[in-house]
């Protein structure tokens, strides 16, 4: 399938490791121009090489915190500066840590909300001048499955995330006259350095087990019984992109190999 996405202009962001940055190399191995974006200068630029080399596209790297407004708009105008325009925006950011009601106070608060939610709104923003000359434009967030599932102790995440979604919703209604699609992409549990740093497996790890036990402990709740792989996300995210995919707006769906039980 021809998912017409060669020479569109992709932006990216966490995208130096993990799910962000299998979003950007499926985008770029169907043919987008893609700028990246994440914290770590070394890191992003290392994997820009790498994501370049094994396409063949273009790739940019941009060094940005999502959480500084000023990092965000260095981004998107190199990104315009560079390709010409933007296409689809994937907004993703870090996880919150976890806590519950009782242990986190306003600045833990006011941290999440600015990483996973107004990073969202602003970028939004930003591109939304850029795609609306051109009559069509995707975006694409990547929550979490906890905005069908509530995950115990991971109450910021729950909670911000879940704002994302509204957010989305919201837009696509107000977007969808302009052929523009607004919509959320739910990871359960990747194999990616989040999940092997997480509490989980570490408290796992200290009871004696060793990091590939305490992964399988962590699978035996999920109905296709593994940890995912990032590609088996980055794959919904290119579709998504794609003008496949030009009648579904509004939607969050899950990737998680079975683990959210809710019907909806």
């Amino acid at each position: 399938m021809d998912l017409g996405l060669k020479e569109k202009v992709a932006l990216v962001l966490a995208a130096s490791k993990g799910l962000g940055r299998a979003s950007a190399s499926a985008l770029a191995a169907e043919g987008a121009f893609v700028t990246i974006g994440a914290r770590n200068k070394q890191a992003l630029e290392m994997a820009a090489q790498h994501i370049q080399r094994e396409s063949g596209s273009r790739v940019l790297a941009v060094p940005t915190d999502v959480t500084k407004e000023a990092d965000l708009a260095a981004i998107v105008a190199a990104t315009t500066q560079q390709f010409g325009h933007i296409d689809i925006l994937v907004n993703n950011a870090g996880g919150p840590p976890s806590g519950t009601f009782a242990t986190v106070g306003d600045e833990q608060w006011q941290a999440a909300f600015e990483m996973n939610f107004l990073s969202a709104v602003r970028l939004i923003r930003l591109v939304l001048p850029h795609m609306r000359p051109r009559g069509s434009g995707r975006i694409i967030n990547i929550v979490s499955t906890s905005v069908k599932q509530p995950i115990e102790g991971l109450l910021l995440s729950n909670a911000t995330r879940m704002a994302v979604v509204g957010l989305a919703k919201t837009l696509s209604v107000e977007l969808g006259p302009e052929n523009i699609t607004v919509n959320n992409v739910c990871p359960g549990r990747f194999l990616t350095d989040r999940i092997r740093q997480g509490h989980t497996v570490k408290e796992k790890m200290a009871q004696g087990m060793s990091e590939a036990e305490a992964l399988n402990e962590l699978a035996k709740d999920i109905p296709l019984g593994r940890i995912g792989k990032p590609e088996e996300l980055a794959a919904l995210v290119a579709f998504l992109a794609s003008e496949q995919a030009s009648y579904i707006t509004g939607t969050t769906i899950q990737v998680d190999g079975g683990l959210v039980r809710a019907v909806f």
